[in-house]
């Protein structure tokens, strides 16, 4: 039988990390690995502070506790720009479970919250006082070591951030793909592109930023960034969809998005 040990801080929960021990916040994906019997799970860690699900204004964004939930995040008024993507995390049951700082661990092709987190320039803290980008934390997340206390985002309205998620079972299953938009100020200045489930982890659309920026939000206009939207992503074969059929949407699914049409699409053919 596992152990659990709850600690009253995250810094003491951190330090105890070690040897197989994982830290256990909603359970959506650590009691999977708990139930499958998963080698090398010694044990599971937990932290009281109130503070990990805490939802603030910070300077002139929110910083949002690891330990938040979806649900949470649908609810609290700082993060009302951020709704759609939260609620696109699977069903009530899970959205009440789902933490912000699981989502940024989920494997693909989950992590819908995360690739939301990317294209909004996050910033992941942890507890040990460490701050990094969100782009940088993706990057090495399979090595990463440490507890994650928080993310900071800017604090954004529904003109400014967009998201769209292609997923097969309703209401929101796994991700064919999914894309968030930010366009700071609704303008495509400094705009930033982000795709799920075309790759390992979310990843930045660099290539389709820079051909978006300064250009109108028309059908001609997003031309350049459409067909520069999979330079540096990667698409991979799985039981959802394949490669070739995640790149063949995806273009399309961003036109749809750019020119704010609706927020959801469903696969006609299975």
């Amino acid at each position: 039988m596992l152990s659990v040990q709850v600690f009253p801080t995250l810094n003491e929960a951190a330090g105890h990390l070690s040897g197989g021990a994982v830290y256990l916040a909603g359970g959506t994906l650590v009691m999977r690995r708990v139930n499958y019997g998963a080698a090398g799970l010694s044990g599971l860690v937990r932290a009281t502070d109130p503070t990990i699900r805490s939802i603030t204004a910070a300077g002139g964004g929110v910083r949002i506790g690891a330990g938040a939930t979806m649900a949470d995040v649908i609810a609290a008024p700082e993060t009302a720009g951020l709704a759609v993507a939260a609620h696109s995390v699977g069903g009530p049951a899970i959205r009440n479970m789902a933490t912000v700082g699981g989502n940024l661990f989920a494997p693909h092709p989950y992590g819908d919250f995360a690739t939301a987190l990317l294209a909004l320039d996050a910033r992941v803290e942890w507890a040990d006082g460490r701050s990094e980008p969100m782009d940088s934390f993706l990057a090495g997340r399979a090595n990463a070591s440490g507890l994650v206390a928080a993310v900071t985002v800017p604090r954004v309205s529904g003109s400014e951030f967009r998201f769209r998620k292609m997923v097969r079972s309703k209401p929101a299953g796994a991700s064919l793909v999914s894309i968030a938009v930010w366009l700071p100020g609704g303008r495509t200045q400094n705009c930033r592109i982000a795709f799920g489930a075309m790759g390992p982890t979310p990843l930045r659309a660099k290539a389709a930023e820079a051909a978006l920026d300064g250009a109108r939000l028309d059908t001609e206009g997003i031309q350049p960034a459409l067909q520069a939207c999979l330079q540096g992503l990667a698409p991979v074969d799985d039981p959802l969809a394949s490669a070739w059929y995640r790149a063949e949407v995806a273009p399309i699914q961003l036109a749809r998005l750019l020119l704010d049409q609706g927020g959801y699409e469903w696969p006609r053919h299975q």
